[in-house]
């Protein structure tokens, strides 16, 4: 877009001679932030994957929020991505060669969101006797979250140029996620940013912070010993605050684990198999600890779960096959009774949220979507090598199988507008940003000719 550099650049030029003489104090603070504005817009026209980075810091780090009069504020993690998003919609319409470029996940994607529409339209209005749908603003924050995760899939896919950009994301986030780890064992840091992050108690954040630094440490043998250490050393710090300091939560350790098993059984089973069965022999050794744990920390959990599930299987028959619509079953569950209670209360279970959402036709598309994503990096797994794009797609197979794992303990790949929701939406899109990588490398290796029977050139510099 040069015309829209010159307009700019001579709009500058312009702007500075009238103002100069004229201009008081206020509106010179203006110009500049009107300035550095457009300065950033033009940045992210010539670099687009910027925007990924700046969503990264917005999710993590930024703490703006409007209020929408429900439990969900949107956050700025949701602004910046709907903002990028409608960049690279004006980008498409502008420039026909930056048209959706087909992958076999994206018609499962489109297929569930499309799914959800259909869902949300039929929910408007109550589909049993005396039952309430819930806000309109509440089932279109719900509706919202299925688009902004596909949306969020799609744009990485498409405007991650290179393996450059996507290392310099993933670093970023390790960066970061290493920070707020260490904040849990140094008290003057964790001061710190236990005021700055907005997200860490949220499993898809530990889940990735394990799986990508994991997968580096491991197998990207092109990165240096020292750093490869100081990643091993994240997992188990993060590993050792989950397990260690908050075992209540499971949801903070087990997904991260199951990630980290995921990897090597993707990566080298031969080695994954001894190693599973020492952690089953371990499992199996400490049993009666855990099930007295279990019977006196988590009883209360356990009832309130199973009990929950019990009743909406009623709630699931009233429409199996589309669901009640986004946000809408909460309000259907007063109908039915709970523990002899008849009260509003949501599953903590993704599976059973898709089911109640969009019946068992989004639940289908999403176990779709999942098995082509996992199909995906398991082809690239010998296409691509080593070094950090080999051990990048081992960490998006180990990221997606602990993703699968968290949604038994709650609603986080796909946030539910009632419990996790935006604030929740913060982590879990970023595990979705993760997972369109590797449309970005199956993208990357189709553009670089295998010659010789070896692998795929399609690495970057760490």
């Amino acid at each position: 877009m040069l015309w829209l550099r010159i307009a700019v650049v001579g709009a500058v030029i312009l702007g500075s001679a009238y103002l100069a003489p004229r201009a008081s104090l206020h509106q010179v603070i203006l110009l500049a932030g009107a300035l550095f504005g457009v300065g950033g817009l033009l940045a992210l026209i010539g670099f687009p994957s910027l925007g990924l980075l700046a969503l990264v810091v917005c999710c993590l780090i930024v703490p703006f929020s409007i209020g929408t009069g429900t439990e969900s504020p949107i956050n700025a993690g949701v602004l910046c991505l709907i903002f990028l998003v409608g960049l690279w919609v004006l980008d498409m319409a502008w420039r026909p060669e930056a048209r959706l470029r087909f992958s076999r996940p994206i018609p499962p994607l489109l297929a569930l969101a499309g799914v959800a529409t259909l869902s949300f339209a039929l929910g408007i209005q109550p589909e049993a006797p005396f039952a309430q749908t819930a806000p309109l603003r509440a089932q279109l924050g719900g509706l919202a979250i299925f688009w902004l995760t596909a949306a969020a899939f799609l744009l990485a896919a498409h405007q991650i140029r290179d393996l450059r950009w996507l290392e310099g994301l993933t670093w970023l986030f390790v960066a970061l996620g290493a920070t707020y780890v260490a904040g849990q064992f140094v008290g003057t840091l964790g001061g710190l940013t236990n005021r700055v992050f907005q997200t860490g108690a949220d499993s898809l954040f530990f889940i990735w912070l394990v799986a990508l630094s994991f997968s580096q440490a491991a197998f990207n043998r092109r990165l240096g010993l020292p750093w490869r250490v100081l990643l091993a050393g994240v997992v188990l710090a993060t590993l050792y605050q989950g397990f260690f300091r908050n075992r209540d939560w499971n949801s903070g350790w087990v997904p991260p684990l199951v990630s980290i098993f995921a990897i090597l059984w993707f990566a080298t089973p031969r080695r994954a198999l001894p190693l599973t069965v020492l952690g089953g022999a371990v499992a199996l050794m400490k049993l009666s600890t855990i099930t007295g744990y279990l019977h006196t920390s988590k009883e209360y959990d356990i009832l309130t779960r199973t009990a929950a599930w019990d009743t909406l299987i009623s709630v699931i028959k009233i429409n199996p096959v589309l669901g009640l619509g986004p946000a809408n079953y909460y309000w259907y569950t007063p109908l039915f009774s709970i523990l002899g209670y008849n009260v509003k209360f949501n599953s903590h279970n993704n599976y059973m949220d898709l089911i109640l959402q969009t019946g068992f036709v989004g639940l289908i598309c999403f176990i779709w979507l999942a098995l082509e994503i996992g199909w995906l990096g398991i082809r690239l797994r010998g296409r691509v090598a080593p070094g950090f794009g080999q051990a990048y797609v081992y960490g998006a197979l180990g990221g997606l199988v602990g993703m699968l794992a968290s949604g038994m303990m709650g609603d986080w790949f796909l946030p539910f507008v009632y419990n996790i929701g935006l604030t929740g939406f913060r982590a879990s899109v970023l595990g979705w940003v993760f997972l369109g990588g590797l449309l970005v490398i199956e993208r990357l290796t189709r553009a670089v000719p295998v010659s010789g029977g070896s692998r795929s050139g399609v690495q970057a510099s760490g």
